[in-house]
């Protein structure tokens, strides 16, 4: 059997299509999960061994990183209300909790699955580059920002070898944020605000790609910004989507409603425990325009893309 791989927030989305394309790969897969459990179809493989710990404990993590070579980080607190007032200790504590055990336990690499939005706005015509000193306006891209701080200072005083990867907006069936606009479109509900966003996007295929080789190749390290070739809005790319669907386009809505939609959710969400879809600092994170130099990447990566835009990838949708 080839490299130990664990993978944080096996159960969720992202981490869960990982872990289902790593099969292929000679590797034992360490999968780390908190209040779910991944899928029969991943337990049931002899190369998977599933850990139950909490990031917020250290102790428990011990088990999870024995002999490991090199960990992806996808687990997050994501549909809450109110992330201002945990993303501080979810994203960044957490995190720190992780890497500790990583250094302890001789971890060689460790993959922070990040995004764009830390360097600020950014577009085509200047895309994010990889820097450290950005200023964000949500508090999801400013505690993921000291996530990658974090992981770089711990990288280089502790002798492992730190990669983050800056990931666009991920589409296609069994992506949630794609699957909730579906729904939402089905029903005549999805709305987006007027002013263009342009965004950086990639297919899954491709994004499961580029990670399975930062986990793979040799000599990967830095900050890698994980993107297609097409260049396009937030509301083109929806607009383009339901017409693909057959179901109703997106409605162009003033941000106070968008807004008042957002207060909604999170009250739902805090009287009654359950997810908010939607919430204040969401909109503030997905009103800024997104866009990285994918030429890392393509470098050291991926060469070539499966689909060079969405508009090549609208099947899997």
């Amino acid at each position: 059997m080839g490299k130990r791989v664990l993978i944080t927030g096996a159960a969720g989305n992202l981490g869960g299509l990982l872990a289902r394309r790593l099969l292929k790969d000679e590797v034992l897969l360490h999968l780390l999960v908190h209040r779910q459990d991944v899928s029969p179809e991943l337990k049931a493989k002899d190369n998977v061994n599933v850990f139950w710990a909490d990031l917020a404990v250290r102790e428990s993590l011990g088990s999870a990183l024995d002999g490991g070579d090199t960990i992806v980080h996808f687990a997050g607190v994501l549909f809450k209300h109110n992330p201002e007032k945990f993303l501080k200790t979810t994203n960044t504590l957490y995190f720190k909790n992780l890497l500790d055990v990583a250094v302890q336990k001789g971890v060689k690499r460790v993959i922070l699955i990040s995004f764009p939005h830390v360097e600020g706005e950014t577009t085509p015509d200047h895309p994010a580059r990889g820097r450290l000193d950005g200023n964000p306006v949500s508090m999801h891209a400013r505690t993921r920002l000291e996530e990658e701080r974090l992981l770089f200072e711990y990288g280089e005083r502790r002798g492992f070898e730190p990669v983050a990867l800056r990931v666009g907006m991920v589409y296609g069936k069994g992506i949630l944020m794609i699957d909730a606009a579906r729904w939402f479109s089905r029903h005549a509900l999805l709305g987006v605000w007027r002013k263009p966003t342009c965004i950086h996007l990639i297919s899954t295929d491709d994004f499961l790609e580029v990670t399975r080789a930062a986990i793979m190749n040799e000599g990967v390290r830095g900050i890698y910004h994980v993107g297609d070739e097409g260049i396009q809005t937030l509301q083109e790319f929806l607009d383009e989507a339901t017409k693909y669907w057959h179901t109703c386009r997106p409605w162009r809505m003033p941000l106070w409603m968008i807004n008042t939609a957002a207060r909604v959710f999170e009250l739902v969400s805090r009287l009654f425990g359950v997810r908010s879809p939607l919430t204040i600092d969401f909109i503030r994170i997905g009103r800024v325009s997104y866009y990285g130099d994918t030429s890392r990447m393509r470098e050291e990566l991926l060469p070539r893309l499966k689909y060079k835009n969405f508009r090549e990838g609208l099947e899997t949708l």
